[in-house]
């Protein structure tokens, strides 16, 4: 993909993948430009999401960003605090991340997943006014749903590795099955 083409996603939208009743609904802070140029979530080269979701026991193989609808038959689904893309997140201002907060929790009040995991600290705190959250399960709910906020799988968060990254997830994986039952993406 040429630069030109990258710069011409600018403020584009990326659907949403989506149903009612998700097991987990992940939320990323918003698309990247690969990500709009190519309409597929967490599609940047280096960006850790498919194969962290695949090592923490999510999917039962890696799946390419181009897949990305697989996700609903795994009871999983995809989308954003802010909705529009940009090159960076740092341009995203902190208003908007209100914003996207406010919007995320009536999408969520209509889907209903058992968890949202928001996928970036900081995207959480701004997003949610939580300015003391930290990684894992959330006292906050959305009517039934509970949160989780998750290390952002971008490859500049450099504190956390795959593994690391790999081990919370299956915290959550863990937590979404908490019904005794077996995770269709491990049988």
């Amino acid at each position: 993909m040429t630069p030109e083409e990258l710069l011409a996603a600018r403020d584009r939208l990326v659907p949403d993948v989506v149903a009612g009743g998700l097991r987990v609904l992940f939320c990323g802070i918003n698309p990247g430009l690969m990500s709009a140029a190519t309409g597929h979530h967490f599609a940047r080269p280096g960006n850790r999401f498919w194969p962290v979701l695949h090592l923490s026991g999510f999917t039962p193989r890696q799946l390419k960003p181009s897949e990305q609808d697989e996700l609903l038959s795994y009871g999983l689904g995809i989308t954003n605090v802010v909705a529009r893309a940009s090159a960076r997140a740092d341009e995203i201002s902190d208003e908007e991340f209100r914003e996207g907060g406010r919007l995320l929790t009536a999408k969520v009040e209509l889907l209903r997943p058992k968890w949202l995991a928001v996928v970036g600290i900081t995207a959480y705190r701004t997003a949610f006014g939580e300015k003391k959250a930290v990684i894992g399960p959330q006292e906050r709910t959305i009517g039934g749903t509970r949160i989780w906020a998750l290390p952002n799988p971008s490859g500049l968060n450099a504190h956390w590795t795959a593994q690391t990254m790999a081990e919370e997830y299956a915290r959550l994986r863990a937590a979404s099955h908490d019904d005794g039952r077996e995770p269709e993406a491990t049988r």
